[in-house]
């Protein structure tokens, strides 16, 4: 989301409902922050180098919430919402922070009711592919109350401790 500052922020799942009338400008911000990330993997040749597509930079491997919400909105896939209240509003997406550093998680999540377990297997499917296009690796796994989640973390291992 756009903060108050006017600086990016990716929508991590937790953030208000995107109002209707801002969903293209939303499109553009999230566009040329996908491009800004892979300038910043070109320019300092990633982690380890090679295609800036695969190879999160450090920046990424240190605050990978950010990094995998990112790659996901960019892709197209929804996020959730909150409202006001604190209430889910909308199913979608909602990355967090992984038990491991340098790791993230990614649930599928909605409002009670709205279907979001039932959907979780494929629509966490679908995330896969699009977190390895930009050098994310996913493992899905199930947890608490059999729900499924996706754990990423940049391809090569996340970042290192210190």
């Amino acid at each position: 989301m756009t903060t108050n500052r006017g600086t990016f922020e990716a929508a991590t799942g937790d953030d208000p409902p995107l109002p209707e009338g801002d969903r293209e400008q939303r499109s553009r911000e999230v566009r040329a922050a996908v491009e800004g990330l892979l300038q910043i993997r070109r320019l300092t040749g990633g982690a380890g180098g090679g295609d800036p597509r695969q190879r999160p930079a450090e920046w990424e491997r240190r605050q990978p919430v950010r990094a995998v919400a990112l790659v996901l909105e960019a892709a197209g896939v929804p996020p959730s919402a909150v409202d006001p209240a604190g209430a889910r509003a909308a199913t979608g997406y909602r990355v967090t922070a992984g038990e491991r550093p340098g790791t993230a998680v990614v649930e599928w999540v909605g409002p009670p009711g709205g279907g979001a377990a039932q959907e979780e297997e494929s629509a966490l499917g679908a995330c896969v592919p699009a977190l390895e296009r930009l050098g994310w690796e996913a493992l899905l796994y199930r947890g608490p109350r059999r729900r499924r989640f996706l754990e990423a973390e940049p391809m090569g291992g996340p970042a290192p401790v210190g």
